[in-house]
Formats: C-alpha cells, sequence, structure tokens
C-alpha cells in the first residue's frame, strides 16, 4: 500500500503532555488511519484501513493489549 502523507493532518492526544514522546495520529482518504512517532515526523508511519483501525480501537477498549 502507497499512501501518498504530504498533506496528512497530524495530531497528538489531548491527554498528550508537551512532551515529544507521543504517537500521532492522521485520518486519512477513504476512511484510512495514520500512526507515527512524533519524534520522527518524517520516518514511516502505520497506515491502518477503517476496518483494522476499528478491530484496533476495539481491542484497546476491550483490554486485549493490557500487559499481564
Amino acid at each position: 500500500m502507497n499512501i501518498d502523507l504530504t498533506s496528512a493532518r497530524w495530531f497528538k492526544s489531548t491527554h498528550s503532555t508537551a512532551s515529544k514522546d507521543c504517537v500521532e495520529t492522521a485520518h486519512l482518504d477513504g476512511g484510512m488511519v495514520g500512526i507515527r512517532d512524533s519524534k520522527n515526523p518524517t520516518g514511516p508511519a502505520l497506515i491502518f484501513t477503517p476496518a483494522e483501525w476499528d478491530a484496533f480501537i476495539t481491542g484497546v477498549a476491550h483490554g486485549e493489549f493490557n500487559r499481564p
């Protein structure tokens, strides 16, 4: 998948601190969602389809990724 991210509008959670150690999210065309490391804005980004993003958010809400 090759997505042009040059015009993406990246944002951090309102729960983020002033630190640069955060992830940033961008809502992309076609319902895609991009995620990147705020310390490396020109680095790689993960791109999720709408279904993948929904599955991830549902998993987070249900504790699937909690540490044991």
